[in-house]
């Protein structure tokens, strides 16, 4: 196995067993001998793959033998296999039927970055967010059970996504049903137990097997005759398997625990499914992986290599040299926090397990005491904001646009229902390329925007976004503001942490004619468009509240105002300008440019902004074409 970026294959390796064994069926074909070999080159076919496209990288190479595994021992796509977050399903791609296409991977039209139901029937569910494969899974067994269907239902979970509570509801709630289905849960942390090793394999191969399972049933039919002998019993199993392997839990919340063993160990795997297929009601099977398994550099730092940017060839010509960009807009954040932490001792730094992601590596260990990692958790992290403002602290949350969507009920309820002071730093606002549209933060505006008592912004360059987070810090009650992934125009930071005047925007370049409103990174394109037909740009910077002044002066000032954003165009910032415009019964001819009606497919960002028309071209297209209109 490769051991640095330069032993990856970068031609295509010779793989005769997966040549075979690249859809479902034809893997089943093959002799169970021979799955060890196949493991190997799947894991080299992954390595060339991700090296060819960049993408998920770690938990793709530590799945290759459960992968595997899975599709041998199961009908899919018959029964039913629901990946969680789909991370790690590059492997599961490659064995159903779309190696020839994973060259396309996160590119416009090819083959996506996640599991999706209308790309192949293998995705039996489109996944992208975490902890919502239990439950789906068991919508699907419920389903099947009502239609008398056979087939299987198995979800796969690792051990960050089940610490979210959805995961748990789905687990309380399957028990209840006594569905039928399989849940592993795929440990590559060990977060869970150490446990690993000869004895736990040999205990799980004993525990499902069919001998097991049936003395256990034919002993509950003997003992449930005596009173109290059952119960008994069945306590007694309980400690016995709690002394041994860590599923009490587990089996507390009414799951056939079995487990754990090595998921790098396929004939444990094998045997393991084979006997826990057919068991009825909820089983649970705990593997423990590697993650970056074969490969060195990401099994010494899985967090870095959790995914790689695409390889160039070493013997590639040289590229022209890109234009220099700023910093990113998530390490601007990083160092306001730090500064504003340094400031003042009230501060408290919330994340639902995106420390690097957000850029919160620094600010955690300077101020660790005041840093709390909740795992994925969004729910609750905003809920524990709520909390801690009403004690006094003044807690910063940290959180992408896509996943806050999942908190929708405590920022309403816990949060701005009680005018607390909470500010919202919310990362990856608008479309953020290959990941798709699960990933893209293309709704916060609307669904910020209609809240009571919300501060809300959007900067349009990295200085501006450090002027933001202190007006929303020092702002009393609920603040939000919205910032992209990537870097900014290279703006110069003043390193103050001075706020801005609250709902002020600045004109920065006076035209005639047509007034361009931008809220938010859209201004540089802008300013370019400007420049062809000598338009006004002004920076409008609050969302809400709305420089409701500014808009009336430039109505009266200009025959079209055209508003700017990187966000749904239903109720988002062009919508509170045209809201305000009908009050005031200001008859002003107005074009919205955002994001259309659609979920914007994965892409280059540049290419996502083309379609959707948020570049300078589509930006002065759509200006021109309306100015024609009107006569303008």
């Amino acid at each position: 196995m490769p051991t640095t970026f330069q032993e990856i294959p970068r031609e295509r390796p010779v793989t005769p067993l997966l040549d075979r064994a690249d859809t479902p069926a034809g893997l089943r074909r093959l002799a169970e001998a021979d799955l060890e070999t196949l493991a190997d080159e799947l894991r080299q076919e992954l390595l060339y793959t991700v090296g060819e496209t960049g993408g998920h990288f770690g938990a793709g190479l530590g799945v290759i033998e459960l992968t595997i595994a899975l599709h041998y021992v199961f009908d899919t796509p018959a029964d039913r296999l629901v990946w969680d977050v789909g991370h790690q399903a590059y492997p599961h791609k490659i064995l159903t039927g779309r190696r020839q296409r994973m060259h396309t991977l996160r590119q416009k039209d090819g083959v996506a970055a996640f599991p999706r139901r209308s790309e192949s029937e293998y995705d039996t569910f489109g996944v992208g967010h975490s902890s919502t494969s239990i439950s789906a899974a068991l919508g699907m067994a419920i389903a099947a059970r009502l239609n008398n269907d056979p087939r299987k239902s198995i979800a796969v979970i690792g051990d960050g996504a089940l610490t979210a509570g959805m995961a748990f509801e789905a687990l309380n709630h399957a028990q209840e049903v006594n569905a039928d289905m399989l849940v592993i849960l795929n440990d590559n942390d060990m977060s869970i137990s150490r446990n690993v090793g000869g004895l736990s394999n040999y205990l799980a191969k004993i525990l499902s097997s069919r001998t097991y399972t049936s003395m256990r049933e034919g002993s509950k039919k003997v003992l449930s005759r005596l009173p109290g002998a059952w119960e008994i019993a069945r306590r007694t199993e309980e400690y016995a398997k709690g002394m041994l392997v860590p599923g009490t839990l587990f089996e507390e919340l009414g799951w056939n625990y079995i487990g754990p063993i090595d998921g790098h160990d396929l004939p444990t795997l094998i045997a393991t499914l084979r006997n826990m297929r057919d068991l009825k009601g909820p089983q649970f099977l705990h593997v423990v992986t590697k993650k970056g398994k074969g490969f060195a550099p990401a099994e010494l730092d899985p967090i870095g290599y959790h995914a790689i940017t695409k390889l160039e060839p070493a013997n590639a010509p040289a590229t022209v040299a890109k234009k220099a960009s700023g910093p990113k807009y998530s390490a601007v954040f990083g160092q306001w926090l730090c500064d504003m932490a340094a400031a003042d001792g009230r501060l408290v730094g919330i994340t639902p397990a995106m420390k690097e992601g957000s850029d919160l590596v620094a600010f955690s260990e300077r101020y660790p005491e005041r840093y709390f990692d909740v795992a994925i958790a969004e729910q609750h992290a905003v809920t524990l904001a709520a909390g801690m403002a009403c004690e006094g602290s003044k807690p910063v949350v940290a959180i992408y646009s896509t996943f806050l969507q999942r908190a929708y009920d405590q920022l309403i309820h816990d949060v701005a229902v009680q005018n607390l002071d909470v500010l919202f730093a919310i990362d990856r606002a608008g479309l953020v390329g290959e990941d798709g549209p699960t990933h893209a933060g293309s709704f916060d505006l609307s669904y910020l925007r209609c809240i009571p008592g919300m501060l809300i912004m959007a900067p349009s360059d990295e200085n501006e976004l450090r002027k933001m987070l202190s007006t929303g810090y020092l702002h009393e009650g609920p603040a939000a503001v919205r910032y992209p992934r990537g870097s900014g125009p290279n703006a110069p930071i003043s390193g103050d942490l001075e706020p801005l005047e609250i709902g002020k925007g600045v004109v920065r370049r006076q035209g005639r004619g047509v007034a361009l409103l931008v809220f938010g990174v859209q201004l540089a394109e802008a300013l370019k468009v400007a420049e062809t037909f000598d338009a006004t740009v002004v920076d409008m910077r609050f969302v809400k509240p709305l420089d409701e002044a500014l808009v009336r002066e430039l109505a009266a000032s200009h025959e079209l105002l055209v508003t700017i954003e990187e966000n749904a165009i239903m109720g988002g910032a062009g919508a509170a300008v045209g809201e305000f415009l009908a009050r005031e019964a200001l008859l002003k001819p107005l074009l919205h440019l955002g994001l259309p009606d659609l979920y914007v497919e994965h892409a280059k960002p540049a290419q996502m902004l083309a379609e959707c028309g948020l570049d300078a071209a589509g930006i002065e297209a759509a200006v021109r074409a309306r100015m024609v209109a009107l006569g303008i």
